[in-house]
């Protein structure tokens, strides 16, 4: 909640107080340039960086894996593009840091590792059933709990387990 009220509220102020500045400095006209001549060069380097990371994307599905540092890198392409058309020389400076591809692989490969750590995962399909319909817990899934091995305290002997079932077909 308080990174939205940073985002809505107190960006917008500091941007509008830095174009002031910079205006004051060169002048108006030249910083309204300055502003659509970095959302134009933006376009142009988000259409160039999507087709590249697409590109990249299907290379590794052909392949056999899964795209997923690729797919992160388009959602950071896509908040640098919100980031470059709204006026400003704040968000066009982490706009431009999200189409180049050294800091958006760094931070793409940050958000991976981040999202890792408090993740949660359940294999199942329909609730109550497995595959070869023979019942399954109420919830329906087997649940990986690795809550043990996020911050494991000192003397802790709780230990990793993996909780799941299976069903062998012959």
């Amino acid at each position: 909640m308080p990174y939205l009220f940073l985002l809505f509220i107190i960006m917008p102020i500091v941007e509008i107080a830095v174009l002031i500045k910079v205006g004051g400095a060169i002048g108006g006209w030249t910083t309204i340039g300055i502003v659509i001549l970095t959302a134009v060069i933006g376009t142009f380097m988000l259409r160039q960086q999507g087709i590249a990371t697409l590109n990249k994307a299907q290379q590794r599905m052909q392949s056999g894996e899964m795209p997923a540092q690729q797919l992160l890198e388009g959602l950071l392409l896509l908040i640098g593009g919100v980031l470059l058309l709204t006026p400003g020389f704040i968000t066009d400076f982490f706009g431009f840091c999200t189409l180049v591809p050294v800091s958006r692989e760094f931070l793409a490969k940050k958000l991976a590792s981040r999202s890792m750590a408090n993740m949660n995962v359940f294999v199942g399909g329909a609730p109550g059933h497995s595959r070869a319909g023979t019942r399954r817990p109420a919830d329906g899934s087997a649940q990986m709990n690795n809550s043990a091995s996020k911050n494991p305290k000192a003397g802790s002997k709780e230990p990793n387990v993996i909780d799941g079932d299976y069903q062998r077909l012959d």
